[in-house]
């Protein structure tokens, strides 16, 4: 249960709804769902992760991405009716919120890096352009025709002759004045701007300008219900709410364990998974949107002055009483404005030098590329999961490569390092020191061994007296990978080499000590450094030793 709100929690929550309510009707125009939907979700997000969650700053609600992967996965729902793709809609959000209360039963939190950063980095820069590009239409009037972002970006160029000069001129000055009062953390700039707009509405000018108001809130009529859909509907929305559910837990994950660190406060991945499953799951129940701690309202909290998760139960009961006493007014919210508070809101994203630094560190260019280009190309559903695809596909390809370093050692000390990149060391005579520069798995193993037997082959003929194999990268094996090193050992003996293991981890110890592997005796792997393992075979050591080392072997 959330501490007993101090006064500072009240400054933020009061100070937040401000915040969160016009943007979640903003998110639901995103999602191309009734704004209901969003402020529905916010009630949702804010409950339960206020009671249930770990984090005293995150804040639960609609996200920008979220909206948007959501947009798509029903987008991807064909030749149904706009009805049926509602219902799918909702079935993905209540799956999403099942995936995340299994996934923090089955204690999955510390999977919570399954997405890359340069993959998120990428998907973020080509979400929130496509958010901004998409955000246009709803301030200027017009309908483009395509969907995909390169031709809706023509369509809507090549409309600008009907474009409403008044509903851009709306939107560019309430981003202006939006970017003027962020420098106030405290101040709720949206609900002023939202304040404005409803003025505007109410004395007639934005019907003579032209300009739409958001419409019907019919949330008296909300209740909780499951949708009626077939096994094989509910069956499609459980794939695409993985993709959902991903996109959504490394946003959340990303905020709350950035804002635990700034405080020294611990985190409960596991914990918050199931408060993240409940708070869609309830979302889902009364047809609201998906939910997550998105970065921009969590750190809006933070710099509001937060102290514990009560400013969040008390933001939700401020949008509460917004909504019971304001809602015919929030039905004249012009969507110019709603276009800018989400323009707004994804501006931070909307920036190249998030992904300089991948240039820089000539790391994953061509991941975070791909993952920006698939967003612009595909589509943000299909772009996100070939981003995913290609982050593992190099992972793979890394892992793969049979990379071993040869060791030799430095002068006048017990270390063991690549003769490649320090030519200054020395390799021990007649010891041949092999490291596999990746863990050993199935995808790589035999490669590796390939190579190992291909340099000693090469070192046969000039005195080679013994194999170490360096294990430190290798925290476990798998049976492809224990099968490859028995059969390896087995090979090794039979030419009269004894192979000697360096480092190896207790994990692979219990394993090799419970398969009794007749070229592997437990004086095999006893070393726990190389300079242990070589020892015995350094010339200083006499004939007894290298003697006694062939006899364990």
């Amino acid at each position: 249960m959330p501490a007993r709100p101090a006064g500072a929690d009240w400054v933020a929550g009061l100070s937040i709804a401000g915040l969160l309510l016009p943007e979640a009707v903003a998110y639901a125009g995103i999602a191309g769902v009734p704004p209901q939907a969003g402020v529905m979700a916010l009630f949702a997000g804010l409950l339960a992760y206020g009671l249930l969650g770990s984090s005293r700053f995150a804040i639960v609600s609609s996200t920008s991405s979220a909206a948007a992967v959501l947009a798509a996965a029903t987008a991807s729902v064909l030749h149904v009716s706009d009805e049926h793709r509602h219902l799918m809609g909702v079935a993905m959000v209540l799956m999403a919120g099942v995936i995340f209360a299994l996934a923090g039963l089955a204690r999955l939190g510390a999977v919570s890096q399954f997405i890359a950063k340069p993959v998120l980095r990428g998907f973020a820069l080509g979400l929130a352009l496509t958010i901004v590009v998409k955000q246009l239409p709803v301030a200027v009037g017009v309908h483009p025709v395509h969907s995909d972002f390169l031709h809706y970006a023509w369509d809507l160029l090549s409309q600008w002759r009907q474009w409403n000069p008044y509903g851009l001129a709306m939107m560019l000055v309430a981003l202006l004045v939006l970017r003027l009062l962020a420098r106030w953390k405290t101040v709720p700039g949206a609900l002023l701007v939202i304040a404005v707009g409803i003025a505007l509405d109410a004395l007639g000018y934005c019907q003579l300008w032209g300009i739409k108001a958001v419409g019907s809130l019919a949330l008296g009529g909300s209740r909780p219900e499951v949708p009626a859909l077939a096994l094989a509907d509910w069956l499609r929305a459980g794939q695409l709410a993985m993709a959902l559910a991903l996109i959504l837990y490394a946003e959340s994950y990303s905020s709350i364990r950035t804002l635990a660190l700034r405080h020294g406060d611990a985190v409960s991945p596991n914990r918050d998974l199931v408060a993240l499953g409940a708070a869609n799951a309830l979302s889902a129940l009364f047809q609201g949107m998906p939910v997550g701690a998105g970065y921009s309202a969590s750190s809006a909290n933070e710099v509001a002055g937060a102290r514990s998760k009560a400013a969040g139960l008390i933001a939700c009961a401020v949008v509460g009483l917004l909504v019971w006493q304001l809602l015919p007014w929030m039905e004249r919210i012009p969507e110019p404005l709603l276009a800018a508070i989400v323009i707004h809101a994804v501006a931070h994203t909307l920036n190249p030098a998030v992904i300089r630094p991948y240039f820089a560190w000539k790391r994953d260019r061509f991941v975070v590329l791909a993952a920006f280009v698939a967003v612009i190309l595909l589509g943000v559903l299909d772009g996100l999961l070939l981003a995913i695809a290609v982050s593992i596909a190099m992972l793979l390809k890394r892992f793969a490569e049979p990379r071993v370093s040869w060791l030799g050692q430095l002068a006048q000390s017990r270390d063991y390092v690549d003769t490649a990149r320090h030519p200054e060391a020395a390799a021990v005579p007649g010891v041949l020191i092999a490291r596999p520069e990746a863990p050993l798995f199935f995808g790589n193993a035999d490669a590796i061994f390939a190579a190992i037997r291909e340099r000693v082959e090469l070192q046969r003929g000039a005195g080679l007296r013994a194999v170490v194999l360096s294990l430190e990268e290798s925290p476990d094996l798998d049976s492809t990978s224990v099968e490859a090193l028995a059969e390896f050992a087995a090979q090794m003996q039979q030419q009269g080499l004894p192979l000697v293991l360096a480092r190896t981890k207790d994990t692979v110890r219990e394993l090799l000590a419970r398969m009794q592997v007749a070229a592997l005796p437990a004086s095999a792997y006893v070393a726990w450094s190389v300079d242990d393992a070589v020892r015995p075979w350094l010339p200083d050591q006499g004939l007894s030793a290298q003697a006694q080392g062939r006899s364990e072997a």
